[in-house]
């Protein structure tokens, strides 16, 4: 399959798993079932109908309000739809069709739904990461078997201790890291490590960067201060795949500063 058709083939499950990942964003901090009842209008309990149910297009025919009660819909919905897809494009044109694609098309999933999850009730559901953990040993085994990356695979799993330990010590500091961060660590250090120890480096720093730049703003705008409580799990995931897209030209041009040529 050439660039172009994958990269379609990828929006599309993008745009149906973004659907997907609503429900579980809004059911899982609920501890509600993700089948029963179908999707329906939370004002007036009506079902979403079939046509009112596709992707992004059915927040815009219904111009974000519910058929029934008129009750208006959270534009987030076709955010999250929208956003899911471009993050499967990006990662599909980064890895191309590879062994490792279904674990990263994983990872970008789960990264949508724990970050707005985080952001709403500030906590990384276990009946998200923990299954992860299988998950993303089961869709690399391919890679590894494939690629003969026995090597890679023992890197991968390094890696994830590296940031376990690193994020236990974090944690048991005063105001330290949450149990949700230190859960999620080791899943992204397994992901990162399968792509170099430089990703594992640019992707920690990264989160701790974007997690200091945001809280600076927010007490700027006095919108948050010292003692606020602020989820870590976005930065944690947006540091991972900034790694994932970005790693190997930021690692090249932090060497040309520790090395510059002539």
């Amino acid at each position: 399959m050439s660039q172009l058709p994958l990269l379609v083939v990828v929006a599309l499950l993008g745009l149906a798993v973004g659907s997907f990942l609503n429900v579980v964003i809004y059911r899982v901090p609920r501890n509600e079932s993700l089948i029963h009842p179908r999707s329906h209008c939370p004002a007036c309990g009506t079902e979403v109908r079939n046509k009112h149910n596709v992707p992004v297009f059915g927040w815009l025919l219904l111009r974000g309000r519910c058929a029934a009660c008129e009750a208006p819909i959270s534009p987030r919905y076709p955010l999250v739809e929208a956003g899911t897809a471009v993050l499967f494009v990006a990662v599909a044109a980064r890895f191309g069709l590879s062994w490792e694609l279904p674990a990263y098309l994983y990872l970008a999933a789960i990264s949508v739904a724990l970050a707005v999850i985080d952001l709403d009730v500030m906590r990384l559901p276990d009946k998200i990461v923990l299954p992860s953990y299988a998950v993303a040993l089961v869709l690399i085994a391919p890679a590894v078997i494939a690629e003969r990356s026995f090597s890679t695979a023992g890197r991968a799993l390094l890696a994830a201790v590296v940031l376990y330990v690193g994020y236990f010590i974090l944690a048991a500091m005063p105001r330290g890291m949450g149990g949700g961060d230190l859960k999620l660590a080791p899943l992204l250090g397994f992901y990162l490590g399968w792509l170099g120890w430089s990703s594992v480096a640019i992707g920690a720093f990264a989160a701790f960067l974007l997690g200091g730049l945001v809280a600076a703003v927010l007490m700027l705008l006095r919108r948050a201060n010292r003692k606020s409580r602020i989820p870590f799990g976005p930065y944690m995931l947006a540091g991972a795949f900034l790694a994932v897209f970005a790693g190997a030209p930021i690692a090249q041009w932090y060497a040309s500063l520790l090395v510059p040529t002539v």
